[in-house]
């Protein structure tokens, strides 16, 4: 048996670019392939306009290349927008409702989050504004006297 050796300053991948599609697709109920890669490279050119710093590049060597390469081919954003400010944002530039959005979003993070690993993640959702946690498939964790005002112990609407 021949082995290859791996290519140099990336390491192995959970899963092919393919098979990334294909869970897209089946956790997502997406009627095509197609489709699936749509919303893929969508969001996660749209995501890569959101993170910056080490977790951008540790992120981008957990995703398959191709997945890595859309991921990296937009300029990060100089303020990140919250979770809510992310999928309208991203419903505009598609011309997309916002709900149809906010499933594609929560898809592809939730295929994204698989890769990523509980430690990473929990490193990118701290670097990022509100409201990226639930799209990740995720609670939304907040510190005392960060998130919304708690009354008599019921959460008030944060609006």
């Amino acid at each position: 048996m021949i082995t290859l050796p791996e290519q140099p300053c990336r390491p192995a991948v959970g899963m092919t670019f393919e098979q990334m599609l294909e869970r897209v697709r089946y956790e997502g109920a997406y009627p095509t392939r197609e489709r699936a890669e749509e919303a893929v490279r969508t969001v996660l050119a749209a995501f890569g306009r959101q993170l910056t710093g080490d977790e951008r590049v540790e992120l981008a060597a957990r995703l398959p290349h191709e997945a890595a390469v859309v991921f990296t081919s937009e300029i990060p954003a100089v303020e990140p927008l919250t979770g809510w400010g992310f999928v309208k944002d991203l419903a505009a530039r598609t011309g997309g409702t916002a709900a149809t959005t906010r499933w594609d979003t929560g898809t592809v993070l939730r295929v994204v989050a698989q890769l990523a690993g509980e430690d990473l993640l929990h490193r990118i959702l701290a670097r990022l504004p509100s409201g990226h946690a639930l799209l990740f498939g995720r609670a939304e964790l907040t510190r005392p006297g960060a998130g919304p005002e708690c009354s008599h112990g019921v959460l008030a609407s944060a609006g």
